[in-house]
């Protein structure tokens, strides 16, 4: 299968929407100045850092410009929906279950949906919206597909292995 930035390419999709709950994993710093886009920008960043290495600086900008690239921020989702979309939720184990379900119910037709997450590096004092969602997913046996990543699939470095399991076998501690 083609890459995203192939498909809207090749206009087998008219945008690629970008969203993840705006929730700091720390401290707060505040209200960011600016735009709508400027202030979700830092929450994007990793996503869209990635976006940019694969189709360039200026076709990022370009296709931004044109609406063809939407990062939005998750809490002004609510009344939109899409169709002919590619649209990755980052971040999911931060929604809420009322949050993940207003996402869900926003899908229209010909679209590729990505949820990704990780339950245990959730920053809620509360149920995930990601596990709720895999937990429907898996007693109502839907047709979604799922993938799940373990302590082998760390790729980011050995010193980040290193702490997850030093941090997962602590919670079982």
């Amino acid at each position: 299968m083609p890459d995203t930035a192939d498909l809207l390419r090749q206009r087998r999709i008219d945008r690629i929407i970008l969203t993840r709950p705006n929730v700091p994993c720390g401290r707060s710093l505040g209200f960011f100045p600016g735009t709508l886009e400027e202030k979700f920008a830092p929450w994007a960043a990793p996503v869209t850092g990635a976006i940019k290495e694969r189709i360039g600086q200026g076709a990022f900008d370009i296709a931004t410009k044109r609406g063809a690239i939407e990062m939005v921020p998750f809490e002004v989702m609510r009344g939109r929906s899409w169709d002919n979309a590619f649209i990755l939720l980052d971040e999911a184990q931060n929604t809420t279950p009322e949050e993940i379900e207003m996402f869900l119910t926003r899908v229209g037709e010909n679209c590729i949906v990505v949820i990704n997450g990780d339950i245990a590096q959730s920053d809620l004092s509360h149920t995930s919206g990601l596990a709720t969602a895999l937990g429907l997913i898996r007693r109502r046996d839907l047709p979604v597909p799922v993938i799940e990543f373990g302590m082998d699939d760390i790729v980011r470095s050995g010193i980040c292995a290193m702490w997850v399991r030093a941090f997962a076998e602590a919670r079982v501690e």
